[in-house]
């Protein structure tokens, strides 16, 4: 029988849980398919992935000082969860190809054209160079459903991220396979500083970067206050000078940007006053307008961006193809972006009848402030948000999360996929319990995403050769079962058992396939048999297979659509 190893799982055949985890582990894969299902552990993976002691290593080891770590635990303590988010490639390269659809229709002139004219004058201040940092684009996923419910042009978190994926301990060997690493942790960190730079090249400055402000409104006491801390660790490692500031602290003079006696390259724009509107930040708007300084992200990428009304344009196939969108990018976004319209008082006998089935967002909003569900309104809210500038979207549940066995302890999470010049560059979740995310949640905050390929869409391991074997199990009931190849190895071994399966008469298919890509591509060799299951769940032995133990017509469908199911999804994307 042909040895290869599953691409889902770690290049050892021997890649198992051990111990008690066995059973638990095979109890859960042992009805997935290949891909497609990997989220079914969302469910029943309860395997704590967070060493705390590692993260405060991590965290501290970051700052190059002891005490960044205590300061999270105190101010922070549902930063990060305990536990990781699973999501399947295809929803993973699904994100990434709705942020190049996205970015793709903002680099439309007419889209340009339309968006700035409704928006402030500062937002109309020069139609090339910076692109802008750290776009987040965040999604609900509720089973086959994905939805963007908003993109974000100043997103925290991804340092944050960075030093989680630190801090992983994967459960089982076949954990260890999808879970973040230190490399990519550390190639991560590498993007986001030549990220920087290229905004400085990108502005038309010739010189070398040299200093770097972090700018937000009174920042020890934002509640990512420790990330600007890592940021500015970060830069300062690779000859940056970096500073941590709020706008009122800046000055403008002899054509410079100033913070005390150091002179602004680059601001790391954190504010949320998007246009620089606020009498705090005169001096930095000033910079700007006179392109004494770079500024990252920049007021025009708000407008054309994370200006809420733009999603009732992504989600109206009407105008987009006004636009001149093409047919396939139109459908990407039709199928991604939840149906979007603002409010108007016209409208609002329909949408208060309808408001069970919306959630309402202020088009300047942030970090779930002023948003509601519509089954929870009250009239006197319905009355504040007819009078201000709100967006109505159709609702796209979170995903859940189970973090033990009772169910009353359930997560919900969002993900999000941080963006770069319409390049997808990590993925993460967050859990929480209430409306919106809100890291006041015990067991929520940040959570790692494993999935078997990285932000991008490219797989995070390739099986040793251009083969693989994968191997089905069908039961006495007719049932189709996909178990990856090291499971049944370690069924066979008398490593891992299957209660379930306890006193059955197995068939047994093992179809050795072809990779493209690290996805199944064709079917080369099927070698079919029976195998008798004991009382404690062991496969006892396998034989050859008698008249009856071929699979149907049905039931080889079966197993070729589980096989095929990512890899199919994939070329549809």
């Amino acid at each position: 029988m042909p040895r290869p190893v599953p691409h889902l799982f770690r290049n050892d055949p021997a890649a198992l849980p051990s111990d008690e985890r066995a059973e638990s582990f095979a109890a859960t894969v042992s009805t997935l398919a290949p891909a497609a299902r990997i989220e079914q552990l969302n469910r029943e993976c309860f395997c704590l992935s967070l060493d705390r002691d590692a993260l405060a290593r991590a965290l501290d080891a970051e700052l190059g000082q002891p005490g960044l770590s205590e300061l999270v635990r105190e101010r922070c303590p549902f930063m990060f969860a305990a536990q990781p988010v699973f999501v399947a490639a295809p929803r993973i390269r699904r994100m990434a190809q709705v942020v190049r659809a996205v970015e793709s229709v903002v680099a439309l002139p007419a889209y340009r054209e339309q968006t700035l004219a409704a928006a402030p004058a500062i937002a109309r201040l020069g139609n090339t160079g910076p692109r802008g940092v750290f776009f987040g684009y965040d999604f609900h996923l509720e089973q086959d459903r994905l939805g963007l419910i908003e993109i974000n042009t100043n997103a925290g978190g991804a340092m944050l991220n960075a030093v989680l994926a630190r801090a992983q301990r994967a459960c089982c060997e076949a954990m260890d396979s999808m879970a973040p690493t230190q490399a990519g942790a550390d190639a991560f960190e590498q993007r986001i500083v030549d990220m920087f730079r290229r905004e400085w090249r990108l502005a038309g400055r010739s010189r070398p970067l040299a200093s770097i402000a972090i700018v937000d409104t009174a920042p020890p006491e934002q509640y990512l206050y420790a990330e600007f801390l890592l940021f500015q660790q970060l830069f300062e490692r690779h000859g940056l000078r970096a500073v941590i500031a709020d706008p009122s602290a800046l000055e403008w003079r002899n054509g410079a940007l100033w913070h005390g006696d150091v002179a602004i390259d680059l601001v790391y724009n954190r504010l949320t006053d998007f246009y620089l509107e606020q009498p705090e930040s005169a001096a930095l708007r000033e910079a700007y307008v006179h392109q004494g300084v770079v500024l990252t992200p920049h007021p025009q990428a708000h407008a054309l961006y994370a200006d809420k009304r733009q999603l009732a344009l992504f989600s109206d196939g009407v105008r987009l193809q006004a636009l001149g969108v093409p047919e396939a990018t139109r459908q990407v976004l039709l199928d991604a972006v939840p149906h979007t319209e603002v409010v108007n008082a016209a409208d609002a006998e329909r949408l208060w009848a309808a408001r069970r089935g919306l959630f309402f967002k202020p088009v300047a909003g942030f970090g779930g402030r002023a948003a509601y569900r519509g089954d929870k309104l009250t009239r006197r809210v319905w009355q504040e948000i007819l009078a201000g500038d709100y967006v109505a979207q159709a609702i796209v549940p979170p995903g859940e999360r189970l973090i033990d066995g009772d169910a009353a302890h359930a997560m919900k999470f969002d993900l999000r996929a941080y963006a770069y010049d319409g390049d997808a560059q990590w993925v993460a979740a967050r859990m929480y319990q209430g409306q919106t995310t809100n890291f006041r949640t015990p067991g929520g905050g940040f959570a790692p995403v494993y999935s078997t390929v990285d932000a991008s869409g490219r797989a995070l391991r390739h099986a040793a050769g251009d083969h693989a074997s994968y191997v089905f199990l069908l039961d006495e009931t007719g049932g189709v079962h996909a178990v990856p190849h090291a499971l049944y190895v370690a069924l066979a071994r008398r490593e891992a058992a299957a209660p379930a399966w306890a006193g059955q008469k197995l068939r047994l298919a093992d179809w050795y396939v072809r990779l493209k890509d690290g996805e199944p591509d064709a079917i080369v060799n099927e070698t079919y048999g029976l195998a008798h299951v004991d009382a404690h769940g062991h496969i006892e032995s396998v034989g050859a297979p008698a008249d009856a133990g071929w699979p149907t017509v049905e039931e080889r469908e079966r197993m070729h659509a589980m096989l095929f199911e990512a890899a199919e999804a994939l070329r549809d994307a």
